[in-house]
């Protein structure tokens, strides 16, 4: 016998008795211009296949795509067809035009960091879809709450010692209580102006003055873990549950940062107890904010950094281990969709 798949078919309730008959999902994606992803380790690539694959009609945004009129959110959008070619990996199947928001059933919001004031006014205007009923991945107001470097903040147990100041003197503090520390933007990603110090390090001073703009920006100082030689782990998270694979990226020799796009190399691993229970006490307020998808990198005991914006690697993970990432998101999607209806 054939079972039921793991989330049932989205449904759309017929006007007879209350008949359930199968119904396409409308999706949408807002992310940077397709033309310039890596098709080899894209995961929102990898989204679009896996919804391809299941009959949604997929459409296509770009952030100065969206906009707002007399309380309501559009956008100028194409329908899109994506590919296994990389070479050519999309096309549109008509010209852009004018369209409601709420009249997708799900947007992905996959546009990467930085966290600038553009991207701000994109989760605003997205948030007037989800007010009519369009389920938001991930929700916006996360994504505006759930800063990735300061949410860590709320879960001390599983962060390593960590500072968030603009002030210069708490900075020199927090490097004579640790002697070697990391500095690191609020607002940036792949490990783009990440500086490690150390408190004999002559650079010290102006480092700390160039971070904080002169004490006018907010950053994050982390205690420097050296666990970092045996790389770091990048675990996915749907709706609060880890795949059970991590991906531990490695730094390239002289290099204190993993992340993939600053040279890193990786493998993969199996969960360990500790990166379990990790997990499970961020669950709780990942569900509770609407985080459906989310990306953890662990240091040896501790989180480093919450990633809700856009989490990459799950292509990686696919290709090591044979499994579908996309499609338990997207698994997860339809159920919250079929529960809703």
């Amino acid at each position: 016998m054939v079972g039921w798949p793991i989330a049932p078919p989205v449904t759309r309730r017929g006007r007879t008795r209350g008949l359930q008959t199968p119904m396409t999902v409308r999706l949408a994606v807002v992310m940077d211009p397709i033309g310039s992803i890596h098709y080899h380790k894209d995961t929102t690539l990898a989204m679009l296949w896996e919804a391809q694959a299941r009959g949604w009609q997929i459409h296509y945004f770009e952030v100065p795509d969206l906009y707002v009129r007399d309380g309501r959110a559009y956008g100028r959008g194409r329908s899109l067809v994506v590919r296994r070619d990389p070479a050519h990996w999309f096309d549109w199947t008509n010209p852009a035009q004018e369209q409601a928001l709420a009249a997708f059933d799900v947007i992905l919001m996959r546009k990467d960091p930085p966290f600038d004031q553009e991207y701000l006014y994109a989760t605003y205007i997205l948030e007037f879809a989800e007010t009519e009923g369009a389920l938001i991945v991930n929700r916006p107001q996360a994504l505006r709450d759930a800063n990735e470097k300061l949410y860590l903040a709320q879960f001390p147990d599983c962060a390593p010692p960590l500072l968030v100041t603009s002030a210069h003197a708490r900075l020199i503090e927090f490097l004579d209580e640790h002697q070697d520390i990391l500095l690191k933007p609020l607002d940036a990603m792949g490990g783009s102006s990440v500086f490690r110090l150390r408190r004999a390090d002559p650079n010290v001073n102006v480092t700390i003055e160039m971070l904080t703009q002169r004490g006018a920006r907010h950053i994050m100082a982390q205690r420097f873990l050296p666990e970092i030689a045996h790389g770091d782990k990048r675990i996915l998270l749907i709706d609060g549950e880890p795949v059970p694979y991590a991906l531990a990226r490695h730094p390239k020799p002289g290099e204190t940062r993993a992340n993939l796009a600053v040279g890193g190399t990786y493998s993969g691993v199996e969960l360990s107890v500790r990166d379990r229970w990790l997990c499970a006490q961020l669950a709780p307020s990942l569900r509770s904010k609407g985080l459906l998808f989310v990306g953890i990198d662990v240091i040896g005991e501790f989180v480093t950094e919450i990633n809700v914006t856009s989490p990459t690697c799950a292509r990686e993970l696919d290709a090591l281990y044979g499994i579908n990432i996309a499609g338990q998101l997207l698994d997860a999607i339809a159920s919250k969709l079929a529960a809703a209806r």
